[in-house]
């Protein structure tokens, strides 16, 4: 039975914030955000009941950034979760949802902000424990998470429907609750701006929750990255509860300001870093795009083009010519006797050798547009945009030259101690002797060297044969009869019959 490999701080799944694993840059970045957090909380905790000037713009500003804050991270977190199906990411994607609707509900119930007791105010109480309610939620949605495991079953859309119909529900009733709707009146936590004694029992009760959220991610065995984060959130959201509402007075002292500017803080972590992710992601997405291409444009082993990437060079290159009216060449190159060189060596020094081969191609057509391919085989192709005929075959000799100094024996071989090979050359020119459609064209020049190969074979290989432009006459050069004259194609072709 086979059994699955896992290694020591992996995280299974895909690339995404709640799978990655939390490196030592980024636990060193938390751990100095969280250290900065404490320490400007000690400084301002001797300060927290000084009366600052009454700001009221800042309520609605703090509510709205908190609210937009926490509605961007629940979105981006819901295509975590449909990547990950984890009922854990669907228990903070609820998590970040109530903070949203309960900011909302907070901001509607602030007296003076939209009306003199609120809009939904009730006896005055409504917003010191609609914020109660605010921020006892959170944290139980984050231990949820810590201590949930396993993926979603069924529909992941059906179980965020679901979630979502839970938090509205439970907004509805946290709600109708504070403002003295519920079936049991909830004690006054506030008498003018000032806090009672009944507040003291409710702020420890959700101040321990925050701690127990934060003491439920500690404790996670394997942290990932998005762990670490909300960490950073629960460290953040412990100093917006005590400085506002156990270290201040009341309201609009410099405890109501900084615990709220906390609040801000902590929403912002986990937004922050999700938009990094977002972009990492993103980069990271062009790059294996752009590698896949290169994959399905490559030959597994010689890492020149492949047949597909050559089919589609040769079809691009023809309609630019046919534009231009510039020549387009063709080199079918053909490793002589090879067959027998597997026979002798084996396969893996074949494959070497055709390797080598590639290479020496690929140096060889370095011009914009050239392409060097492997067609198939031990057959190879080389496309040569705005060059002719004779420029074709001087490109042709060279690569026959390259190669047999190249000196890769070959002692089966009946034409030379050596590996070499035959090429085949063709040239043709749009308007001339060409039909309408491109892929006949394509067509042609292709079936033109293919037969000037077999020529070249027929005279007996280490050679390049090419065949005139759209004409009858062909030129022939081998490697030792440079600078001769060069027979027909119609000659070369009957000796072959």
């Amino acid at each position: 039975m086979e059994t699955a490999v896992t290694y020591p701080g992996k995280i299974e799944g895909p690339n995404i914030l709640s799978a990655l694993p939390a490196g030592p840059s980024e636990q060193g970045l938390a751990r100095a955000v969280m250290i900065v957090s404490l320490l400007f909380f000690a400084v301002a905790v001797p300060f927290a009941k000084e009366p600052l000037v009454k700001i009221w713009a800042f309520i609605p500003i703090y509510e709205s950034a908190l609210a937009i804050n926490d509605l961007i991270t629940a979105v981006l977190l819901i295509g975590q979760l449909h990547i990950s199906r984890s009922r854990a990411m669907l228990m903070l994607v609820s998590g970040y949802l109530f903070t949203w609707l309960m900011t909302s509900m907070h901001a509607l119930s602030f007296p003076g902000l939209f009306a003199e007791q609120g809009l939904i105010g009730g006896d005055g109480q409504t917003t010191a424990w609609l914020y109660m309610f605010w921020h006892a939620g959170f944290p139980l949605c984050v231990i949820a998470y810590a201590r949930l495991q396993g993926e979603i079953r069924g529909d992941t859309r059906r179980s965020l429907l679901t979630a979502c119909a839970w938090v509205l529900f439970a907004v509805s009733a946290l709600t109708l609750a504070a403002t003295q709707g519920g079936i049991v009146p909830l004690p006054a936590l506030m008498v003018g701006n000032h806090y009672t004694p009944t507040m003291i029992g409710v702020v420890s009760t959700v101040w321990l929750l925050s701690l127990a959220a934060l003491a439920a991610l500690w404790r996670r065995r394997m942290r990932s990255v998005l762990d670490l984060w909300l960490m950073a959130v629960m460290c953040a959201w412990l100093c917006d509860v005590a400085l506002s509402a156990v270290f201040n007075g009341g309201r609009f002292d410099l405890g109501f300001y900084a615990g709220r500017l906390y609040g801000l803080l902590a929403a912002s972590f986990v937004l922050l870093v999700l938009l990094v992710e977002n972009g990492w992601l993103y980069a990271r997405l062009l790059d294996a795009t752009a590698e896949l291409r290169r994959l399905m444009a490559a030959d597994a082993l010689t890492g020149i083009a492949n047949r597909r990437a050559f089919d589609e060079s040769l079809d691009r290159e023809w309609r630019r010519s046919a534009r231009t009216q510039a020549p387009l060449s063709l080199l079918m190159i053909d490793v002589d006797h090879f067959k027998k060189f597997n026979d002798c060596y084996g396969h893996v020094v074949g494959d070497e050798c055709l390797r080598k081969v590639a290479g020496i191609l690929a140096r060889s057509a370095k011009r914009g547009g050239e392409v060097a391919a492997r067609y198939g085989g031990e057959e190879f192709a080389v496309l040569l945009p705005d060059i002719d005929s004779a420029g074709a075959l001087r490109m042709a000799r060279h690569i026959c030259e390259s190669i047999a100094a190249s000196a890769i024996p070959h002692v089966q071989s009946p034409t030379s101690a050596c590996i070499t090979v035959s090429i085949g050359v063709a040239c043709m020119r749009p308007g001339v002797s060409t039909a309408d459609k491109p892929e006949a064209n394509c067509t042609r020049l292709v079936e033109r060297a293919d037969t000037a190969l077999y020529v070249a074979k027929a005279e007996g290989r280490n050679r390049a044969h090419a065949a005139a432009e759209d004409a009858g006459v062909a030129m022939s050069v081998a490697n030792e009869d440079a600078g001769k004259d060069f027979p027909s194609t119609q000659a070369a072709a009957s000796q072959i019959a």
